[in-house]
């Protein structure tokens, strides 16, 4: 891939319109790629490996023409490109450049920009444009990379769009946009959308990620955290920040510049005041596990007053994985290995410092519920969930106003219904006549298990909407021989549980 340094200029956006119907003549679209490259060397781009690529794009389609040029940086001839796009004006608004714009010699243009083919909601085609050499893999895909460098897609901007709540808006917030793409999600159910960055040049990059998807414009502002934003207040805001916990602040697509997981903090602490009521706040973050401190109570104060909040951790690096990932991110492991050492004690200073002994990554949603006793939610899930998980987010919250509103003799004059995709299994000896233990198992959403007695698998197996929770286990108690009484008296509990989870839905 190419590591050029950063052009002083970016492409025009006036000519979007035009360029984006040139893309789409060609099938440049995720789908597109797809069936033109095949899985496994769409699957190896995805990974910085471009070679498959490379030998699926050696015939003179416009299609492969776009690939070459886009998203393999390569210098293709004019005849050729003039086949795919508008030439003149592509080279007029800066998309495209002279080869020897680059300092080569050979005949061609090469384009200034990554422009990717994304996958939209509801099957629309968008096109996510960023740095070149800068928009694929993970960590030490792209070279050594620049300060004021801009990323395009990866794995935390598309877990970020999947677990953000898409109801429809008035205002939506993306604080720290870098080339758009929590801004073009919210641009298709909010009716106003502010994008802000510290980097003036990821603004840049919104602009034109927006206006080649077919978007509104955006409202764009620099600037740092919420400072560009006064005290306006919005009913969604996202944020997928720089938080990365490191020594400084070198690359500002990455490091937050604060001391620790104080940017994150902050984030999310300052949401609480800029939420309208009823609105969410959703993040990604990392988060210090601290000698002599419990995570999950570190986290817990970070919660802003006035806000329900479901919090996931989704997986844990010690310090030296941690430090080691994130130093192949900025190309240091291809640097001079006395160079790279000190970088590496640096971070294990900084970690020494603040009794640092690992870093957990997750997801962080808020809704402003104004409840005077609020719903915390801090969990460990590292398994497979299945997205988009917003509307599994916006649901979880809904059960929390529910269960809140419901007292033991309301639940239990309650109706519900187990959830769609609810399996149950029974685990035992081959040939038992009871099982050792019942669990009811999720197939979709947050993929989750949990384990039942006899009187929960029998209530959750009956739980079609039609009798009231009470009912249900005045039944039960005459099957199984227990007084009905007792068993109303120890059973909401375990009901309050499955509904939490979201096996058991409300019906009231």
């Amino acid at each position: 891939m190419s590591t050029t340094s950063l052009p002083v200029s970016l492409p025009a956006p006036e000519s979007s319109a035009r360029l984006r119907d040139a893309l789409l003549a060609a099938d440049f679209t995720a789908d597109g790629l797809l069936e033109l490259l095949g899985a496994p060397a769409y699957a190896a781009l995805a990974r910085s490996e471009t070679v498959p690529a490379l030998r699926a794009t050696r015939g003179d389609s416009p299609l492969e023409t776009l690939v070459r040029l886009f998203l393999l940086q390569q210098a293709v001839p004019d005849d050729r490109v003039g086949a795919a796009l508008p030439l003149d004006q592509c080279l007029a608004d800066g998309w495209l450049v002279r080869e020897d714009a680059y300092g080569g010699g050979s005949a061609g243009v090469r384009a200034t920009v990554d422009v990717r083919p994304y996958g939209g909601e509801e099957g629309q085609d968008w096109f996510i444009v960023s740095d070149l050499g800068r928009a694929v893999g993970g960590a030490g895909g792209a070279g050594t990379r620049e300060e004021g460098v801009v990323l395009g897609v990866g794995g935390a901007s598309t877990t970020l769009a999947g677990i953000t709540v898409r109801a429809p808006v008035t205002r939506a917030l993306d604080l720290g946009t870098g080339s758009g793409i929590q801004a073009l999600h919210a641009a298709q159910h909010a009716v106003h959308v502010t994008a802000t960055d510290l980097n003036p040049r990821a603004l840049r990059f919104t602009r034109l990620t927006l206006g080649l998807s077919g978007a509104p414009e955006a409202d764009l502002r620099e600037g740092s955290l919420y400072e560009p934003v006064g005290e306006d207040t919005y009913d969604l805001i996202v944020s997928n920040p720089p938080f990365v916990i490191s020594p400084g602040a070198r690359l500002t697509y990455r490091d937050g510049g604060m001391g620790g997981d104080d940017l994150c903090r902050t984030l999310v602490q300052g949401a609480g005041e800029r939420l309208n009521d009823g609105g969410y706040a959703q993040f990604l973050a990392n988060w210090q596990h601290v000698e002599g401190e419990e995570w999950q109570e570190r986290l817990r104060s970070w919660v802003p007053r006035g806000c329900d909040a479901w919090i996931v951790q989704r997986e844990v690096q010690d310090i030296t994985q941690y430090a080691e990932l994130w130093l192949r991110d900025s190309g240091d492991h291809r640097t001079d290995p006395a160079q790279y050492a000190a970088r590496y004690d640096a971070w294990l200073d900084e970690f020494e410092a603040r009794k640092t002994k690992g870093v957990g990554f997750g997801w962080i949603s808020l809704r402003k519920s104004g409840a005077e006793d609020p719903s915390i939610t801090i969990e460990e899930w590292p398994h497979p969930v299945e997205q988009p998980l917003g509307p599994v987010v916006r649901a979880h919250f809904e059960r929390q106003d529910y269960l809140r509103a419901h007292d033991d003799a309301a639940l239990l004059a309650g109706h519900f219904k187990l959830a769609d995709e609810v399996v149950q299994e029974q685990i035992g000896l081959p040939g038992a006549e009871d099982p050792e233990y019942v669990v009811l198992r999720q197939n979709r959403g947050m993929r989750r298990a949990t384990k039942v007695d006899t009187v929960g698998a029998g209530f959750a197996g009956v739980s079609d909407g039609s009798l009231s929770a009470g009912r249900i286990l005045d039944a039960i108690a005459q099957l199984l021989g227990e007084d009905p009484v007792l068993l109303r008296d120890r059973t909401p509990e375990a009901i309050r549980l499955l509904v939490e989870q979201g096996f058991l839905e409300p019906l009231d």
